[in-house]
Formats: C-alpha cells, sequence, structure tokens
C-alpha cells in the first residue's frame, strides 16, 4: 500500500478484511506499508488472498506520469499460534534478554538480575607514588653548590640496577652562558672555538 495514504486506509481495511472470516490478530506496519493478518480459519486467509491479491487501488489524486496506480499484493505466511483473546499473554509470548554472560553484548545492555546490588568500591589511591619513589625524589633535594654524588636507588642484594645523582659545578656553565650572550651574528659560536679540527696530512704524490 502507499505510505502516505496508509493510514487513513487502515479502518476500512480493517473492515473489508474482516468480511471474509474473523480476525485473530491484526498488526499494521507503518514503517513497511504492510498489515500481517492472522485469521482464526485457514479458509478465510485464503479466501483473502484470492480475492485481493494483485488488486489495482484507484486513489482519488491523479499520478503523475512517471507514477502508477499503487497495486495491493497479498501473501501466503507460514500459520502462526492462535492467541486466546479471554486470556492475557504469558511471559512465553515475549522475548527473553540474553544470558548474563552475553548481555553485554546488546546495546544498550539489558537490566541487571533481579536482586543485584551495585558493589560498593574502594576509594582512589590517595598514595599515588610509590615509596621507593618518593624516596628518590626527597633524595633529589641536593644542596646547590655541592658537587657530591648520592645513590639514589641501591638494588637489593646486590642485584638489580642502581641510580646515582651527581651535581655539577654551575661556574663553567655560567661563563658559557655569558660568552653565548655575546656572540654575534655571522661569526663562529663560542663553543666551536673551543676545539679545533685536527689537520690531515697530504698523501704523497708522485713527481710527473
Amino acid at each position: 500500500m502507499p505510505r502516505m495514504s496508509f493510514p487513513s486506509l487502515l479502518p476500512v481495511l480493517r473492515d473489508h478484511f474482516d468480511t471474509y472470516g474473523e480476525i485473530n490478530q491484526w498488526v499494521p506496519l507503518l514503517s513497511f506499508g504492510r498489515i500481517v493478518i492472522v485469521y482464526e480459519a485457514a479458509e478465510s486467509a485464503e479466501e483473502a488472498k484470492v480475492q485481493w491479491d494483485a488488486l489495482m487501488v484507484q486513489l482519488q489524486t491523479e499520478p503523475k506520469e512517471s507514477e502508477q496506480e499503487p497495486v495491493v499484493r497479498v501473501y501466503r505466511a507460514e500459520p502462526n499460534p492462535l492467541i486466546d483473546k479471554d486470556q492475557p499473554l504469558s511471559d512465553d509470548h515475549y522475548l527473553r534478554p540474553p544470558a548474563i554472560e552475553r548481555n553485554f553484548l546488546i546495546s544498550p545492555p539489558g537490566s541487571p538480575p533481579e536482586g543485584w546490588e551495585p558493589i560498593k568500591e574502594d576509594p582512589p589511591n590517595a598514595t599515588p607514588l610509590a615509596a621507593d619513589l618518593i624516596a628518590a625524589l626527597q633524595k633529589l633535594r641536593l644542596r646547590t653548590n655541592s658537587s657530591s654524588k648520592e645513590m639514589l636507588l641501591e638494588p637489593e642484594d646486590g642485584v638489580g640496577v642502581t641510580v646515582y645523582v651527581e651535581e655539577c659545578g654551575g661556574d663553567e656553565y655560567d661563563e658559557d652562558d655569558d660568552d653565548e650572550s655575546k656572540w654575534v651574528y655571522g661569526q663562529a659560536t663560542p663553543a666551536r672555538l673551543k676545539w679545533a679540527p685536527v689537520p690531515t696530512s697530504m698523501p704523497p704524490m708522485t713527481a710527473a
């Protein structure tokens, strides 16, 4: 059926298909423009199939040149179990959620099982730094004018990694900084003037 006129035709179609026999289930699928009809008797469904299949519907609005008159198609389907109208549906007629182990595969996940309670988690770690790392950071506070060598980490039983920290004097670095500040663009840097390339000897030449 055409989707534009499908909602308005539902009451008319229900009254018409009801003339072929008692309807047990009437399921309109608006997004697909289809209706699933389950009759109480198989003979009623067969008669509706014969009478309505390939029936052309004439609409009040004139179709465009590229459009054609809609054609109603009626298809047979596998027999559906009949629903007892006097009794409510049991839980067996509804889809059940997957097992708890496979619950995360659906999105959004299903509801937690009955009786589930959230677990109280521990607070965040109050001491994110390990004790040995804290001790090493405290040992980094060396005296500013000291050139001593201090061990930060010592391996247990003489096996492992040992970390030493050694401060260098700051006088020579200060002198280099002064030289760098006096450097003139286009000249060699003071650092390059402290070393000179070693000259290489000329290879022996034979007289012509």
